[in-house]
């Protein structure tokens, strides 16, 4: 699979989706794709296009999606703790549950300033660093505050 970037450069060439975590994607172009599963674990995906991806079960562990477009992208049992999603928009982006009930992860992420307009964050876990929008009500989107375990 080759990634490019809005002016058609060039990127990466994948072999399988696990082998995308530590790239360089800023601006990347992939909309529409199907990457279930997908891992981009600390991958810069800064202004990266990912609207209407089908993303179910990807990892973005660490990762930076500032200012990508992810509209109506299906992200149920998305991994994103710790990511910066700092001015994404997800609007009508699904981080539901996923078949077998898993929720969205997004402990620790930083959304400031995402648009999260009409996206189902229902049953999505965050934890008490994550940080929201202004006037964002987690608990009105029927999100799940996550505390950690003391002891482990």
């Amino acid at each position: 699979m080759e990634i490019r970037n809005k002016s058609r450069d060039l990127l990466h060439e994948a072999e399988n989706l696990r082998g995308l975590s530590d790239l360089d994607l800023r601006d990347a172009v992939l909309e529409g794709l199907t990457l279930e599963g997908a891992h981009f674990d600390h991958a810069n995906l800064e202004g990266a296009t990912l609207r209407g991806c089908d993303l179910y079960w990807a990892s973005f562990f660490g990762a930076s999606l500032a200012g990508a477009g992810v509209q109506g992208a299906q992200l149920q049992g998305v991994d994103f703790k710790k990511a910066n999603l700092v001015g994404a928009n997800l609007r009508g982006a699904n981080l539901g549950r996923d078949n077998l009930g898993g929720p969205s992860q997004l402990q620790d992420a930083t959304l400031e300033g995402a648009i999260l307009d009409l996206a189902n964050l229902e049953g999505a876990e965050y934890s008490e660093r994550t940080i929201f929008p202004k006037g964002f009500d987690p608990e009105k989107h029927k999100m799940t505050l996550r505390v950690p375990k003391s002891g482990r």
